[in-house]
């Protein structure tokens, strides 16, 4: 937990109030949540199981977390269907889907850069 008064935590809020990147890294950032916002975008509905099979190496844990951290940000709608067994589905909200520009970008950007032997097709 970061301290709210330390320079390193004052920083990081200035950047993200201030500057447009940081702001946009701070809500997609990090190893899991740029990867369940792609295949959100890619297959528009995904259940929860469907999510975590998808993300290897992810714990329960850290998908919970991240899918409420972009809950959270508005970026990730959770539908709940009242049955039996209980059925969890997400998806992009719209502000969620503005996102498809940039993460295609990044996308078409990061295979191309691919190390020659990592390449697919």
């Amino acid at each position: 937990m970061k301290k709210e008064n330390s320079t390193n935590h004052l920083n990081e809020v200035y950047w993200k109030e201030h500057c447009g990147i940081s702001h946009t890294l701070s809500l997609i950032g990090g190893r899991w949540k740029i990867n369940i916002l792609v295949y959100l975008l890619h297959e528009k509905k995904l259940r929860y199981s469907e999510l975590r099979k998808r993300l290897e190496g992810i714990s329960e844990r850290m998908l919970i977390a991240k899918l409420k951290e972009l809950q959270h940000d508005g970026l990730v709608h959770r539908i709940v269907y009242q049955q039996v067994p209980p059925k969890v589905e997400y998806e992009l909200t719209d502000r969620g889907r503005s996102l498809k520009g940039i993460l295609e970008e990044m996308e078409d950007w990061g295979e191309s850069h691919l190390p020659q032997e990592k390449r697919s097709g």
